[in-house]
């Protein structure tokens, strides 16, 4: 137990950061039910076949997805102190997934080595104090205008993924790229149980109740659990058929104990991409890796760390240099075992709306991601529509500090437009990221305040104004 004045408490500063030993382990289990959804989806992602026709295998991918976020949590708790937690990243996995799919000669090993050589590069760059640099190097407008984006980006992800807004297809005549639910109407029960959810979760946190967000994610999985018992609904997609009144990924229900598979562990090969693809394709490969995980992780963290009220007067996260050592670490694992890039996750929000303000948090979320291992029911047994409510909510209330920013001043006030509107409409924090600064950088020396602009802040735009071209270069190089 962590008695107010232990060592313990002292240490992850629970008590002088105003929480509890109740609100960390609520906070905790809030995450892992916003997050444990990655154990299912990331082997989706990793499904396809290399060039040689070798897979993963879905179990494989799953027992490690949930392995390495267990040991990368429980790290960044103890290590990091903050209520943060790290899982497979869904923006670098797509991206490997698309890439090993696309490029003849390229195998999972190779890939997933290019993603080692990244997390290499990045902790490299954390322990010489250059990130650190760059990210005190971020004016403070921007700063807010990241907190905004995600919490957009949050509620956008709660929405989607709870159906309520879905894609609408590409074909000749459509008007726009997203609806209310399907063709323009709300259908099925898994939907009711989304907004029945929110409801409940706006109430309780008006009212003030305790657990308001791990109470409203508790009561939309019962009640999922029933419906689908009782009216066998059956997910939204079953490999086949497409079911727009079915869960959104899969079936809430008990899948019963299953012993991990750890075969992926250190099937990595650091400089097969090389050898396949030449050291030019091979090394943008890389950098659009690095950038990727460079920038996301710094958005999450300063939106996350803004929300639990863990930044200091001067704009500093405490502790920035463990997070993002570990961040890097994320990278270097993830891909030794085959999973790809692990990252800290916006989802760590919803723990921090239920309170969560510390490490402690972040420890019971990794240990429930490793007894997921074991327990699959853990993982299938909460739709996505029963943690959606938790995460429009979260939105809600980070991008409440949209007003702390400078309206006067187009030269903050433009760049943070682009960067908190770009991370939703784009699905990508750090194509928001790079958005805000290049406008930034731009603006600024339009309006002759070039001495307002920090000397790290060209070579960051620089940097994502290649990432930018990367598509023409390629093209350039007949990579494509």
């Amino acid at each position: 137990m962590l008695k107010q004045g232990s060592a313990l408490d002292r240490y992850f500063r629970v008590t002088e950061r105003g929480s509890n030993l109740s609100r960390e382990i609520r906070g905790g289990f809030a995450t892992f039910f916003a997050m444990s959804y990655i154990v299912v989806l990331n082997p989706l992602i990793l499904s396809g076949p290399d060039s040689n026709g070798t897979t993963l295998g879905f179990p494989a991918v799953a027992a490690v997805t949930a392995l390495v976020a267990g040991i990368l949590t429980i790290l960044m708790g103890a290590w990091g102190r903050h209520p943060f937690a790290l899982a497979t990243g869904l923006g670098v996995n797509a991206f490997v997934a698309v890439t090993v799919a696309t490029n003849p000669g390229l195998t999972w090993p190779d890939m997933m080595g290019l993603v080692v050589l990244s997390g290499v590069t990045m902790l490299i760059l954390v322990l010489t104090g250059f990130r650190t640099a760059v990210f005190k190097a971020v004016p403070d407008g921007l700063k807010t205008a990241i907190v905004v984006g995600i919490g957009l980006f949050i509620a956008l992800i709660g929405l989607v993924n709870a159906g309520f807004v879905r894609r609408i297809p590409d074909v000749a005549g459509t008007t726009v790229p997203v609806g209310l639910g399907f063709e323009g109407k709300l259908l099925g029960w898994p939907t009711a149980v989304f907004v029945f959810g929110l409801i409940l979760t706006i109430a309780l946190v008006v009212r003030k109740v305790k657990g308001a967000i791990l109470i409203g994610i508790i009561t939309s999985t019962v009640l999922s659990v029933i419906l689908e018992t009782t009216l066998h609904i059956g997910p939204s997609f079953d490999g086949k058929n497409f079911n727009p009144q079915g869960w959104s990924l899969v079936a809430p229900a008990f899948s019963g104990w299953a012993a991990p598979d750890l075969s992926l562990i250190g099937k990595a090969n650091p400089f097969g991409a090389f050898e396949h693809l030449g050291f030019v394709a091979a090394t943008l490969l890389a950098f659009v890796i690095l950038l990727s995980i460079f920038f996301d992780a710094m958005g999450t963290m300063v939106g996350l760390a803004n929300e639990a009220g863990t930044v200091d007067e001067h704009g500093n996260i405490p502790d920035v240099d463990r997070v993002l050592q570990v961040d890097a670490l994320g990278a270097i694992i993830g891909g030794g075992a085959s999973v790809s890039s692990n990252q800290i996750y916006v989802e760590a929000g919803a723990g921090i709306g239920e309170g969560a303000r510390t490490g402690v948090a972040s420890i019971v979320t990794g240990v429930l991601f490793l007894v997921a291992m074991f327990f699959t029911p853990l993982i299938n047994l909460v739709p996505f529509e029963a943690v959606a409510p938790a995460l429009v909510v979260v939105g809600f209330m980070m991008v409440s500090q949209v007003g702390k920013i400078d309206w006067q001043d187009w030269g903050i006030a433009i760049p943070a437009f682009l960067t908190f509107t770009l991370m939703p409409f784009t699905y990508s924090i750090a194509n928001g990221l790079g958005a805000g600064f290049i406008a930034y950088v731009l603006i600024r020396t339009v309006q002759g305040r070039v001495k307002d602009i920090h000397p790290l802040m060209w070579a960051v735009a620089a940097a994502f104004a290649l990432f930018f071209a990367i598509g023409p270069i390629e093209a350039a190089l007949g990579m494509k």
